[in-house]
């Protein structure tokens, strides 16, 4: 069975949208990853830390998903980073309440050594230095490098960034970042920008307007499922990359074609993750709602046309 390595942040969140607020639930990015691609039949482990606070009950239904959490580093005496946001009412802008970093602040992860040759790995929201760490102990030199990144990143930490941006084969940001790394307005233009840094595939997410895949000349653009209701968009693009990281990790096949396929099983799932708060949605999908859902989106964009 083929290997998906995932690093990134493990959290209390709590959300306030218009449709109601929680308490602090299960967050960070590591969680959406990996609830996502279970979807998909190949092992997955997180690397992440988390404090004492932290409730057997989530560890377990990692478990559950058959997501290996000896990578989890469980500080007894500290406690779990921690977020609170407020969305608008177009639910695609937020305020940021509120960010406690705690345990994640000297965070120095430590990969499982049965991981160390994943096939694909995927290096979540952190800071340069701790992604870079990361493919330092990685030994399959062949593996699929999968970076996602933010604006904060970019704004603090530039030059570490560029570093990590040269190791990988995509690079998964919002069309706002794009414009900002790049320095260019034009989507077309940013992702080209970006592809001379490194990156092979340059993956550029717009939100309820779906996902766009540029590869050289190449350009693949998959739509958002319109959906009557958005409760939380919280961790829909985390569970984008989920599902794109595991569809690739099973199907161990690297090329546009195949990556065209990811994209398409990304944005299916992440159509899950916004119709309840936080994880409750990923954390209880069915094979036959996933393949439902790959229906609704096949006839979203599929037509006949002659041309003349």
């Amino acid at each position: 069975m083929n290997k998906l390595l995932i690093v990134g942040t493990v959290a209390f969140d709590a959300i306030e949208t218009p449709f109601g607020k929680t308490d602090k639930i299960l967050g960070g990015s590591a969680p959406y990853i990996g609830l996502s691609a279970s979807q998909f039949d190949t092992a997955s482990a997180i690397v992440s830390v988390v404090g004492g606070d932290f409730p057997e009950t989530h560890l377990e239904l990692f478990r559950q998903h058959n997501i290996d959490i000896s990578g989890i580093e469980i500080i007894s005496s500290g406690k779990t980073f921690f977020w609170s946001g407020r969305y608008h009412n177009d639910m695609n802008t937020r305020d940021t309440l509120s960010t406690e970093l705690n345990v994640l602040s000297d965070f120095q992860p430590v990969v499982p050594s049965k991981f160390k040759d994943a096939n694909v790995v995927v290096l979540g929201n952190l800071h340069p230095l701790v992604q870079s760490s990361v493919l330092d102990q990685v030994t399959n030199k062949e593996a699929l490098i999968i970076l996602d990144t933010m604006n904060f990143w970019m704004e603090h930490t530039l030059e570490e960034l560029k570093e990590v941006i040269k190791r990988v084969d995509v690079i998964t940001i919002n069309d706002e970042e794009a414009r900002q790394l790049s320095g260019q307005s034009s989507l077309v233009a940013a992702a080209r920008k970006i592809h001379a840094m490194g990156p092979k595939y340059v993956v550029i997410k717009k939100g309820e307007h779906g996902a766009l895949l540029f590869s050289g000349d190449n350009v693949f653009f998959a739509p958002a499922l319109p959906l009557e209701e958005v409760f939380d968009p919280t961790g829909a693009g985390d569970t984008f990359a989920g599902g794109f990281a595991g569809f690739l990790s099973k199907t161990n096949n690297f090329t546009f074609e195949n990556m065209k396929k990811a994209v398409v099983y990304g944005s299916a799932l992440a159509s899950f993750t916004v119709e309840k708060f936080g994880t409750e949605r990923i954390s209880n999908l069915s094979s036959k709602e996933v393949f439902e859902r790959l229906q609704m989106f096949k006839n979203l964009t599929q037509f006949d046309i002659e041309l003349t």
